[in-house]
C-alpha cells in the first residue's frame, strides 16, 4: 500500500518529502512550484511548469516547511510561503474532491441517499462508498465497503458532501468503479491524511433520507 491509499504500482515514480526526508509515491505528498512572483504555488494536479517541490501530505509537515522556510531551501532561491499555506490546500482539496464528486453524480456513476447506496452495495454496483464525518457511527456502521477500508471514504462533512450532489447535507454515498472512482479515492486519501481524520466522528446525526 501507498502512503496515499493506492495500491503501489511496480515503476510508480517517488518523491522526497522536504520536511521529513522520506521517500514515497507522490499520491501521499503535496507538490509545490515557485510561482512567476516568488510564491509557493500548490500543484495538487502535478501539471504545474517547474521544479516540483514535495511535502507529505500532513498538516504538521506543511506548517514546519513554512515555519522553517524550507521551501526557500529546496528552491535555493528567496521562495515565500503564507503562513495558513496548510488551510490553503485543505481548503484546495475539498474542492477538487467535492468537484470530482459532481462529475461523477452528473455521469451517473454516483448516487446519494441511504436506500440507494444500499441498493448499489447489495448488487454490487458500488465500488466505493462514501460516507459523512459527522454522521453517527451508528448509521455508518449499517453500510460496509465493497472492498474492504480502501473503497471507504469518510473525510468528508456531510455539508461538503451536500455541494457534490446539490443538497444541504449527504451522509451517505456510492461510486461505481470507472477513472472517477479511483481519482475520488485517491483525492479522500490526502485529504484525510491532511486532516488526521480516521473514521470521522459522532458529531452529527444520522439521516436515511440524506
Amino acid at each position: 500500500m501507498t502512503r496515499g491509499g493506492r495500491k503501489k504500482e511496480r515503476d510508480e515514480p517517488e518523491r522526497r518529502c522536504i520536511v521529513t526526508g522520506e521517500t514515497g509515491p507522490k499520491a501521499g505528498l503535496i507538490r509545490f512550484v515557485a510561482g512567476p512572483e516568488g510564491a509557493v504555488v500548490p500543484d495538487l494536479a502535478g501539471k504545474l511548469p517547474g521544479r516540483g517541490i514535495w511535502v507529505s501530505a500532513e498538516r504538521a509537515a506543511l506548517e514546519k516547511a513554512v515555519k522553517k522556510r524550507l521551501f526557500a531551501r529546496a528552491a535555493r532561491a528567496p521562495v515565500t510561503a503564507p503562513e495558513d499555506l496548510a488551510d490553503q490546500v485543505e481548503a484546495a482539496l475539498v474542492r477538487r474532491l467535492v468537484e470530482t464528486l459532481a462529475l461523477a453524480r452528473k455521469a451517473g456513476e454516483a448516487v446519494a441517499g441511504y436506500e440507494k447506496v444500499r441498493e448499489w452495495l447489495a448488487r454490487g454496483e458500488a465500488a466505493a462508498l462514501v460516507q459523512a464525518a459527522d454522521g453517527s457511527a451508528r448509521g455508518r456502521a449499517k453500510l460496509r465497503p465493497p472492498a474492504g477500508p480502501e473503497s471507504h471514504v469518510t473525510c468528508l462533512t456531510a455539508r461538503e458532501m451536500g455541494m457534490a450532489f446539490g443538497r444541504e447535507n449527504v451522509i451517505h454515498a456510492a461510486l461505481a468503479a470507472g477513472g472517477l472512482c479511483g481519482r475520488v479515492v485517491e483525492e479522500a486519501a490526502r485529504l484525510a491524511r491532511l486532516r488526521g481524520w480516521h473514521g470521522g466522528s459522532d458529531a452529527g446525526k444520522d439521516r436515511q433520507d440524506a
